[in-house]
């Protein structure tokens, strides 16, 4: 049987307030994109995705020449 839930729900205050500093700078988009392509390219290697991932760009090629 699951656990009850019992008072009341905790709410989460707003970054601002928990972080208690400045407002703190939003990253580049080019630093995302170097920490997930290590990832991405990985995962490609080790589930031998590569193939797969090549199927999927020539059929959107195809679809844009169309």
């Amino acid at each position: 049987m699951p656990p009850q839930l019992t008072g009341t729900p905790r709410r989460r205050r707003q970054a601002s307030v928990q972080s208690g500093s400045a407002e703190q700078p939003t990253r580049h988009p080019a630093v995302a994109l170097a920490m997930a392509l290590p990832c991405a390219v990985l995962l490609v290697l080790l589930f031998g995705g590569w193939e797969q991932m090549a199927n999927q760009a020539q059929a959107v090629a195809d679809l844009i020449t169309r």
